[in-house]
């Protein structure tokens, strides 16, 4: 099993290495910042990276994988996002048409993938027999685990539909156990020459998740935040309690006051232990400077992030790692 482990996280530290040099790659050949992040993004929606991003990963409680994204100009402070999207692998792609073609910021569910056909991706399964498969296989387990709680039948011993009991007795929250992965989201910050800053995610959110839900990734200084007078920062990791704090928006904060980026994302989980000291998660930070940092919360199976950088002074994308806190 450690072996498999370890496999699984070189496949996704090299599957992390393609995206970051497809970014770079558009960078050095004259793209803005916001073309890197959408490129690099998409790289990982293809490669279905670590299987929480793009098609065919993370079905939800019917079974359906859902996407969503968000990419961010830190010029124009403009966003665009998709959440709840289905049958359009591109939600990168998407969420940038927002941004060129409305004046929207957030575009949701099955009017999010018309609007995506309008603007000419096409429309297609993200079903895949690997995600039918984890999916049946969740069925065989009663539905275990999943993000119910105070509803009958009991969620912790069996499968649906559930309805709220007649009269609620509110149970202390259980911590819903999950497979824990160094990402569950593609976040990306591009700091380009001239101290611009773009961001952008992209996920298939929650494994099992109820329908509808969605989590921090397309929210903007949730998932991401990106200001060209300060820096930008991007999350990943469970979305339902990280995006109740903005973690990427209080750290550009952070960095806006002089904090250096290590620090600016250290103070942000540090800003969420206190609430929920068992939440799985991490923060990526890059200021206008070129620096750069990241933290994470240290629980059982997550104790060390791992994160891939470009820049001018490294001939690849190399991997950096920081222990958690």
């Amino acid at each position: 099993m450690e072996h498999q482990n370890r496999h699984k996280e070189r496949e996704a530290g090299l599957q992390l290495s393609i995206a970051a040099s497809s970014a770079w790659r558009v960078l050095q050949l004259g793209g803005s910042e916001l073309d890197a992040v959408e490129r690099g993004c998409s790289q990982c929606e293809i490669d279905q990276c670590d299987g929480s991003v793009g098609y065919g990963g993370s079905p939800d409680e019917s079974g359906e994988t859902t996407l969503d994204a968000m990419i961010m100009d830190g010029d124009t402070m403009e966003v665009g996002a998709v959440a709840d999207l289905r049958h359009v692998k591109n939600a990168i792609g998407v969420a940038r048409k927002v941004i060129e073609y409305t004046k929207h910021t957030l575009l949701v569910g099955e009017s999010a993938s018309l609007f995506a056909v309008r603007m000419g991706f096409p429309y297609e399964d993200l079903t895949t027999q690997k995600s039918l498969s984890m999916y049946s296989q969740w069925l065989n387990q009663s539905c275990q685990p999943n993000y119910w709680k105070n509803v009958v039948p009991d969620s912790s011993k069996s499968c649906g539909p559930y309805k709220r009991p007649e009269k609620v007795t509110c149970k202390e929250e259980q911590t819903t156990s999950r497979s824990v992965h160094n990402h569950d989201t593609i976040g990306m910050v591009v700091i380009g020459g001239s101290g611009t800053v773009a961001s952008g995610t992209s996920t298939n959110g929650a494994v099992h998740k109820i329908p509808g839900r969605v989590g921090d990734s397309p929210i903007a200084g949730a998932g991401s935040y990106a200001d060209s007078t300060a820096g930008g920062a991007a999350a990943t990791g469970d979305g339902d309690i990280m995006m109740r704090f903005l973690p990427s928006y209080q750290a550009v904060e952070y960095m806006r006051m002089g904090t250096d980026p290590t620090v600016a994302c250290q103070k942000v989980i540090s800003r969420i232990q206190k609430h929920a000291p068992k939440f799985f998660g991490a923060v990526i930070c890059a200021n206008t400077n070129g620096s750069y940092g990241a933290a994470c919360n240290k629980i059982p199976g997550f104790t060390q992030f791992h994160f891939m950088v470009s820049s001018p002074l490294l001939s690849q994308p190399t991997e950096h790692v920081v222990d958690c806190i």
